[in-house]
C-alpha cells in the first residue's frame, strides 16, 4: 500500500516511477482527485459538526434561561441532514481512493532495469554446467510415469487436472528434499521453523497483498477463508499490528507448506508435469527488518537459496527481474531459474524479493526506530522461496536422469533416503 500523504507531496516523482511499473501515470491524477474531495467534504462535515455544537450550546442556555429555541432546534435539524447526506459521499470516496490504492503495485528501487517483460530481466550469473546427455533427456513426467512412482491420471480422477500423486521413492525424495532445506535454514542460516495454518482470514491475505487484486488466483471456502498460495501469507502476517524493538531486527522465519493456487490465468501453460499445479509443497524463507538491513538481507536470502542449488549440484542461473516483471509487492526481486535438459532452458524455481514497508504498511507492523521509543517506522518484508519443492523434483529427474531411466539420487539427498543411490 502506498503513502497517500508522499503521493500528495511528490505527485510527479510518483508517477514517474508508477509508470516504470506499467501503470498509466494519468492514474495519479484520479487519487489526487479522490483525495481532494474527500478532503474537502471531510471539512465539511467538521465545520457543520462545529456550527451544531455551537447550536446546541445556544439551546442548552436557551431552554436554561426559560426561552423558546424553535428556530434553533429547526437549525440543528437542518444541520445532521447536510451531514447526514455527506457521510455517505465520504464513505464512497473513501472506498473508491482505498481500492485504487490497494490495486497499484510497488515501486521498484533505484537499480531496478526498467522493461515490460521477462524480456528485459537480467542475467546476473550462471553457476554449473548442464548435462551432455549421451541420449535423449526425456521430460520429468514422462521418467516418473515409467517408473510408476508418479501418477497423473489418477489424481485427475481423485481432484481433476493439475494435480499429482507421488509414490514410494519419489514420495520419499519429497520428504528427503523437505527435511534437507529445513535443515539447512535453521542449523545453518538461522531461521526459526514455523508450523502454520493453511487457511486463513482475507485480511490475513491482504496485509500479504494477496488480496483484492488477486482475488481470483486463490480458493476460497464456503465461511470466507482463504488457502493460502506461499507460507509468506502467514509468515510475514506474524508480525501484523505489532511494534517491534529494533535489537530484535533482523527475524528470520521459514515452513513448509502446502500452496494452492487456482491458476487461472495460466490456461495451456505447462499442463503436463510438476511445474504449474494447483497445489504443491514449497520451503519459504521470510525475514522481517529495519529499513537499514532489508537490502542486505535481500542479498543474503538470496544466496541461502543458491546455496541449497549448490549442494543439489543443479546448474542454475540468476536473473535480477525488470520492474515490469516484479511481483506486485516487490520493489526488487531476483528469480533463480534451474536447468532444465528436455526443454534445453532455465525456469524459474525460485524467487527472492524485498517488499520494502509495502505490506508492513497494510499490516501495521512497525518497529521502534529510537531507544527512547519516541520514533516508529514501518518494517521491511522481504520472502523467498528455497525452493518450490515440485519444481525441484522434476529438476533433479531431468538433471539426474540415465538412459535406462533410472534417476541418480543426488548426494546430498542419500542420507535422507535411507542411503537410497537410485531411484529404479
Amino acid at each position: 500500500m502506498h503513502d497517500i500523504e508522499l503521493i500528495r507531496k511528490n505527485p510527479e516523482t510518483f508517477s514517474q516511477m508508477i509508470e516504470k511499473r506499467g501503470i498509466e501515470k494519468s492514474v495519479v491524477g484520479k487519487i489526487l482527485e479522490l483525495d481532494t474531495k474527500k478532503r474537502a467534504s471531510t471539512t465539511s462535515i467538521q465545520d457543520l459538526q462545529m456550527r451544531r455544537n455551537e447550536v446546541t450550546d445556544r439551546i442548552a442556555k436557551l431552554k436554561k434561561d426559560g426561552v423558546e429555541c424553535i428556530s434553533e432546534v429547526e437549525e440543528s435539524k437542518s444541520i445532521t441532514n447536510e451531514i447526514n447526506e455527506i457521510n455517505p459521499e465520504i464513505l464512497k470516496l473513501e472506498d473508491e481512493l482505498f481500492i485504487l490504492l490497494s490495486s497499484l503495485p510497488n515501486l521498484s528501487l533505484a537499480g531496478v532495469p526498467i522493461g515490460e517483460d521477462e524480456n528485459q530481466n537480467v542475467e546476473i550469473r550462471k553457476v554449473g554446467k548442464p548435462k551432455e546427455f549421451s541420449f535423449k533427456p526425456l521430460p520429468h513426467y514422462e521418467l516418473g510415469e515409467k517408473l510408476g512412482f508418479m501418477d497423473f491420471k489418477q489424481a485427475a480422477v481423485i481432484s481433476g487436472s493439475r494435480f499429482v500423486i507421488l509414490k514410494d521413492k519419489l514420495a520419499k525424495l519429497e520428504r528427503a528434499l523437505i527435511n534437507f532445506m529445513l535443515d539447512i535454514h535453521t542449523q545453518e542460516f538461522d531461521y526459526t521453523e514455523v508450523s502454520h495454518p493453511a487457511l486463513v482470514l482475507e485480511k490475513t491475505m491482504y496485509g500479504a497483498c494477496q488480496l483484492p487484486k488477486f482475488a481470483e488466483d486463490s480458493f476460497v471456502t464456503t465461511d470466507g477463508f482463504r488457502l493460502i498460495p506461499t507460507s509468506e501469507v502467514p509468515l510475514t502476517n506474524l508480525v501484523a499490528d505489532s511494534i517491534i524493538d529494533a535489537e530484535d531486527l533482523p527475524m528470520r522465519f521459514t515452513a513448509v507448506s502446502p500452496c494452492f493456487r487456482r491458476e487461472a490465468g495460466s490456461a495451456g501453460r505447462d499442463t503436463r508435469g510438476m511445474i504449474r499445479q494447483h497445489q504443491f509443497s514449497k520451503v519459504e524463507l521470510v525475514s522481517i527488518t529495519t529499513e537499514e538491513q532489508s537490502q542486505k538481507e535481500l542479498e543474503r536470502m538470496l544466496s541461502i537459496a543458491e546455496e541449497v542449488l549448490k549442494r543439489l549440484e543443479l546448474p542454475y542461473r540468476v536473473m535480477l527481474l525488470c520492474s515490469g516483471d516484479m511481483g506486485f509487492a516487490a520493489q526488487m526481486t531476483y528469480d533463480l531459474e534451474v536447468w532444465f535438459p528436455e526443454q534445453g532452458k532455465y525456469r524459474e524455481i525460485s524467487s527472492c524479493s524485498n517488499c520494502g514497508t509495502f505490506q508492513a504498511r497494510r499490516m501495521k507492523a512497525r518497529y521502534y526506530a529510537t531507544q527512547d521509543k519516541k520514533i516508529k517506522k514501518f518494517v521491511h518484508t522481504l520472502n523467498g522461496s528455497a525452493l518450490s519443492i515440485g519444481r525441484t523434483i522434476a529438476a533433479i529427474l531431468e538433471n539426474y536422469q540415465n538412459t535406462d531411466g533410472s534417476i541418480e539420487v543426488p548426494k546430498v539427498l542419500q542420507s535422507y533416503m535411507n542411503n537410497c543411490q537410485i531411484i529404479d
